[in-house]
């Protein structure tokens, strides 16, 4: 059933599950790409991480999980759900993972998040991925809102969110369950024109 709007999407239906999900350049040589099969050895592997772990409880167990992982992205990408991208240095060795999710057309709004391998930390890649993403999104597909939440003992995350331009709006008390117990999460959010 199809939902009645009293004022037009902010995004048409169909103008991204028509075309292939895009490459997207970054600064100083980062590409993100899509997830390929042979990716899913470096993706288990990130999940082992103790730092990865700590902040994402939804964890794969098996490359064929991940593979299946990988399909459901795909199948996001299709139905115009979200978009996933391995984040490499000129697409090659990736660094990271960075996704936009529950995307929203009539309101223009997604959601973000990401990770980055150990090797990786420190140097920029996480803020130089989000600023990438966050132009496509909002200058070429036309989001009005991207969001991003993150543990409030994540002082890593908060920071790249900061210096990606993300600002932030507030505090979601005991709202993500987390391997130690509940986590209050920092809410951060850039806006078209910010």
């Amino acid at each position: 059933m199809t939902r009645a709007l009293s004022t037009p999407p902010v995004i048409e239906t169909g103008s991204l599950a028509g075309s292939p999900q895009p490459l997207l350049s970054g600064a100083e040589g980062l590409l993100l790409r899509p997830w390929e099969a042979a990716d899913a050895p470096v993706f288990l592997a990130a999940y082992q991480d103790n730092e990865i772990r700590r902040w994402h409880t939804r964890r794969p167990t098996s490359e064929v999980q991940v593979r299946e992982w990988f399909a459901a992205y795909h199948q996001d990408w299709a139905g115009e759900k979200g978009g996933h991208w391995a984040v490499t240095r000129d697409g090659a060795g990736v660094l990271g993972r960075i996704a936009l999710r529950g995307m929203d057309f009539d309101d223009g709004i997604g959601k973000v998040a990401y990770w980055t391998l150990p090797a990786a930390r420190g140097s920029g890649v996480a803020t130089r991925a989000l600023a990438a993403l966050t132009a496509w999104a909002v200058d070429e597909v036309g989001f009005h809102r991207l969001e991003l939440d993150h543990s409030t003992r994540n002082g890593a995350s908060c920071r790249v969110a900061t210096k990606a331009g993300y600002s932030l709006e507030g505090t979601k008390r005991s709202a993500a369950l987390h391997d130690d117990g509940r986590h209050d999460m920092h809410l951060h959010a850039h806006v078209q024109g910010d």
